[in-house]
């Protein structure tokens, strides 16, 4: 990920902006993801039970919510596509499958920058769930 970061700075126009998301850090649990999405890579025979197991652990409030509420736990399934722009299970298969996997804490994200002449114009975190911390910062113009 820091290479990426060092390489993405150097196409920023000065005083341009930049925009990234990046997976927010949360210790152990991200350290299960990354093992989930390791094995899902290196164990083909395995895919249909980390899909099957992903989903159910992602979405068992939705599907639960579901069914207090509608008294059907397929609504949430049947809208999906919908409210996502892809389908369920596309979009299992990319968040399970997506690897090499790296996280990051806002504050390391906003130290890097920040060490190469960035501020920081707008923050958007996950609030320590899990998801990506959305950041845009603004080149600073230096007459040096």
């Amino acid at each position: 990920m820091k290479q990426a970061f060092e390489n993405i700075v150097l196409l920023v126009n000065p005083s341009g902006k930049l925009f990234i998301s990046i997976y927010n850090d949360q210790g152990k649990y991200s350290k299960g993801w990354h093992f989930v999405k390791k094995t899902y890579n290196c164990w083909p025979i395995l895919r249909p039970i980390i899909i099957t197991l992903s989903g159910l652990w992602l979405w068992k409030y939705r599907i639960a919510w579901g069914m207090v509420r509608y008294m059907n736990h397929f609504k949430f399934l049947i809208s999906y596509k919908e409210n996502r722009g892809m389908s369920i299970y596309r979009d299992l298969v990319d968040w399970v499958g997506g690897y090499p996997f790296e996280v990051a804490k806002p504050e390391q994200v906003f130290d890097f920058f920040q060490g190469k002449g960035f501020s920081l114009k707008y923050l958007k975190t996950c609030a320590g769930r899990h998801g990506c911390n959305e950041f845009v910062f603004q080149e600073s113009i230096s007459f040096s």
